[in-house]
């Protein structure tokens, strides 16, 4: 039997486990970066699977302004983990600093993704322009709007098309792009 066999099981539950896991965390943090509507119930749902953890660890850690801190650490301790039992999984021996650095390239990676599906998402929404009030499109319009705003303010509507998710999705998609692959270059370079 491959020594894989169970290793690729293993490593694929942990991913799910975990990422899963740290884009609720992180979901917490930005709803509360945009100030959503905390009564929305799926803002609802994110705060009560995420206080458990969450609440402890801002008895240690203040929130910044707007920013909670408390629920930014403990998503980059959930993809430090995450890490660290991949590579455990996998066989490979580094040192204990590797996960809580490349963690950080895959925080930022997600924070991107999460803005960037929320736009595609909504943009493909809007064509079917659903009646009445939705909680999942309320959040994503809370999420995304104040990203949305500046665009629409340098390229309005043109012809009653709004061509601003297009160039959210382009900008995020570049940020991703130029921001991620140096982090992780100079991470490599500290290992």
């Amino acid at each position: 039997m491959d020594s894989n066999y169970l290793a690729n099981p293993a490593t694929f539950l942990v991913q799910v486990t975990f990422g899963l896991y740290a884009l609720v965390v992180i979901l917490r943090f930005l709803l509360q970066v945009v100030r959503a509507d905390f009564y929305n119930p799926l803002s609802q749902f994110v705060v009560k699977l995420t206080s458990p953890l969450v609440t402890p660890l801002r008895r240690i850690i203040p929130s910044a302004g707007k920013l909670d801190l408390s629920s930014l650490l403990l998503a980059w301790l959930v993809k430090a983990i995450e890490l660290l039992l991949v590579l455990w999984i996998g066989g490979r021996g580094l040192h204990f600093a590797a996960p809580l650095l490349l963690a950080i390239p895959e925080l930022l990676s997600l924070i991107i993704n999460v803005f960037l599906f929320a736009t595609i998402i909504l943009a493909i929404l809007s064509w079917f322009a659903p009646s009445g009030y939705n909680p999942a499109i309320a959040l994503l319009s809370s999420l995304t709007e104040p990203l949305l705003q500046p665009v629409r303010r340098l390229l309005p509507p043109a012809g009653g098309m709004d061509f601003s998710p297009m160039v959210l999705i382009i900008a995020l998609m570049l940020l991703k792009m130029l921001l991620i692959p140096p982090i992780e270059h100079l991470i490599g370079q500290l290992l």
